[in-house]
């Protein structure tokens, strides 16, 4: 296994405002990207860099509590001239633009960008893709293949450091190939489910069943939340029973275990490891090994 390293990511803000455009590099790296305001397209007219080939990115805010965040894939041989042409497009306030300061990314290269960010994304299953259809692979030689995958990983890093985890799967592997171990409820009225802590919430696991009904005192915020969940598919009535059809991200432990038991739910008690150990003990304890293997161990050496 190879040793990961840090990385130093360069922020140079173009309109002196963290609310307009960046350019965003990488230590090491050929790539840069552009962060673009849909608003501050039109200030991009002199930026030749963005009319050389490029892979980018079109985001858009959810519309309801349940509902994904919106992203296009696209190409462009001039991403300047095709986010202008992407402005009748309304879905999308924030595009991402990656281009090669090298000048060293062909049309058959992007193409292959394009296909391979669309795979990760809806393998991902994070954002709605807006696509209307699935971009085709381009066919390129074996080592412009490995360039682009390494590429690709420097796109990933930099799109979840923007804050857009497109690309990120609900549960990820660690740098040790470890993740968090499985937790489970199994309470009353039929809630019988499995979830995991990651780092920007707490995962439902598909097939994980919920209460049948709620308890009169249920907060009206978690049952509209139950209800939108329902109306969207993510819980069908399967066999008598109300189950999860699709692994589902919830902002906290508790606002997950309250929808799972149908009841206001502090979730760092309720979800338990396979051994019975609450959230909150395993949390505690984390943090303790982790102060004790930090801890310098001071030896005396005692001399006549």
């Amino acid at each position: 296994m190879f040793q990961k390293f840090g990385k130093t990511i360069k922020l140079f803000l173009l309109d002196s405002d963290p609310d307009g455009r960046i350019i965003c590099e990488l230590s090491n790296w050929t790539g840069k990207a552009y962060r673009i305001p849909r608003g501050k397209v039109k200030d991009c007219s002199d930026r030749n860099e963005l009319k050389s080939t490029s892979v980018y990115l079109l985001f858009g805010k959810p519309d309801t509590s349940t509902s994904k965040p919106k992203v296009y894939i696209g190409e462009a041989e001039n991403a300047y001239k095709r986010l202008g042409e992407h402005l009748k497009k309304e879905f999308w306030n924030e595009s991402v633009v990656f281009i090669s300061k090298d000048e060293n990314l062909n049309k058959a290269h992007i193409k292959y960008l394009e296909a391979r960010l669309f795979e990760i994304a809806s393998s991902a299953c994070r954002y709605e893709l807006k696509n209307d259809n699935k971009p085709t692979k381009s066919s390129i030689s074996e080592p412009d293949q490995a360039e682009m995958e390494e590429f690709i990983e420097y796109i990933k890093i930099l799109i979840n450091t923007m804050g857009f985890k497109v690309f990120e799967p609900f549960v990820k592997e660690d740098a040790a190939n470890t993740v968090s171990e499985d937790l489970f409820i199994k309470g009353a009225r039929g809630a019988n489910a499995i979830g995991k802590r990651v780092s920007d919430g707490f995962v439902v696991f598909k097939n994980s069943e919920i209460s049948i009904d709620t308890v009169p005192s249920f907060p009206k915020s978690f049952n509209t939340l139950r209800d939108e969940l329902i109306e969207k598919d993510y819980i069908k009535m399967i066999e008598g029973k109300l189950v999860f059809i699709k692994d589902y991200l919830f902002n906290s432990p508790s606002t997950a275990a309250a929808v799972v038991m149908g009841r206001n739910a502090n979730g760092l008690i309720e979800w338990k490891d396979k051994y019975g150990k609450d959230l909150k003990s395993i949390e505690s304890q984390e943090i303790q090994k982790a102060d004790n293997e930090n801890t310098p161990i001071i030896s005396y050496v005692c001399t006549n």
